[in-house]
């Protein structure tokens, strides 16, 4: 059976652009890199201070040194470059990140995130996300249709502390991918052989359907 976080994984990387500087939160995003298809050679980012990140480390071979904003080993791949994180939170906050993926807790049907405070769970802040979401030209959120409880990640509203109003442009989830613009929310395709009645079924946001 197909791990779901690597369905997800895989179609998200499908959006991602040759030429991009692409920032990948913790979780599923960082699943990534393992699908970039050849020849898409993006730029990945990270918020504390890393241009140009590689693969994953073989096991033995990590650098402590050489970490993601989640706290995994990576790799430089050349012309990679190091920086601390003033300025890599100038790099986003400058408009100069192409496009952000990383997970949400709640998406409502107008775009907006809440990915940080988890309910019941201690608050610690909202962290980089903040920026993340208001400095990158796209936000692509990653994440399960529904929590462990079964209860809908699609919404009409968030009923979660806001991350960013209006942020986001593309959810996939391990059914469905959404696209969310000027009219709301748009089921575009179907992942790992759900129908649309499935996705109907643990979706709880309203959205109009555009499979092509």
């Amino acid at each position: 059976m197909t791990d779901p976080r690597d369905v997800i994984a895989r179609r998200a990387a499908a959006e991602l652009r040759p030429g991009e500087v692409v920032n990948l939160g913790i979780g599923i995003p960082n699943r990534i890199p393992a699908f970039l298809a050849p020849g898409v050679d993006v730029v990945l980012h990270t918020e504390n201070g890393l241009l140009g990140i590689g693969p994953r480390p073989a096991a033995g071979a990590e650098d402590p040194d050489l970490i993601d904003a989640g706290k995994q080993p990576v790799t430089l791949l050349p012309g990679a470059a190091a920086f601390d994180s003033a300025a890599s939170f100038a790099m986003i906050r400058g408009g100069h990140v192409d496009a952000v993926v990383l997970g949400a807790l709640q998406v409502s049907e107008a775009g907006d995130i809440a990915n940080w405070q988890v309910p019941g769970g201690k608050a610690l802040g909202v962290g980089g996300a903040m920026d993340l979401v208001v400095g990158a030209r796209r936000v692509i959120v990653t994440m399960t249709a529904t929590t462990p409880e079964g209860a809908p990640k699609l919404v009409p509203a968030c009923t979660l502390p806001l991350t960013a109003r209006a942020a986001v442009s593309c959810v996939v989830t391990e059914h469905a991918v959404f696209r969310i613009d000027g009219g709301g929310l748009a089921l575009v395709e179907l992942l790992d052989g759900a129908g649309e009645e499935q996705v109907a079924a643990e979706t709880g946001a309203r959205y109009r359907v555009e499979l092509g």
